[in-house]
């Protein structure tokens, strides 16, 4: 038996048994960039888009601190044995305004884990914010 047609099986089953998150939930963001993210995270099977909030595994925003903290308690409260002291957290990150980042959260423990900068268009064009949320996606999936 030949030792390449093993290590593909073998390469196959690592990837099938990936266990990191397989359903986003997109916040709105900046210049619509949530929409050409969405459609560009399902062309390219990075990860499900789902539309309820409660379905998804983790988060994606361009912003985080208070509004975004808010934002995740009015869609996705947390359950009584993960509440935090508001005291601890609160202003822990402050982010008045989009500038190009990008954060996947987790939706359980608010933890990000995974941002990156991807500078913004000068204009806001379908074109120029197609190739921004493609930028990102090849990011994400580790492509670029």
């Amino acid at each position: 038996m030949k030792p390449l047609p093993i290590l593909a099986l073998f390469a196959t089953l690592a990837c099938a048994q990936y266990a990191g998150p397989k359903t986003v939930y997109i916040l709105p963001m900046a210049a619509g960039l949530d929409q050409y993210l969405a459609q560009a995270l399902t062309r390219d099977h990075v990860l499900q888009v789902v539309a309820d909030p409660k379905a998804a595994e983790v988060v994606m925003t361009d912003t985080l601190g208070q509004s975004f903290e808010q934002r995740m308690k009015e869609i996705m409260p947390l359950s009584d044995s993960k509440k935090s002291d508001d005291s601890a957290t609160h202003g822990a990150f402050r982010s008045t305004r989009a500038r190009g980042t990008i954060f996947l959260v987790d939706a359980k423990s608010r933890q990000v884990l995974w941002s990156n900068y991807q500078k913004p268009p000068s204009l806001n064009s379908d074109r120029n914010l197609n190739r921004e949320a493609g930028e990102i996606v090849k990011k994400l999936a580790g492509k670029n």
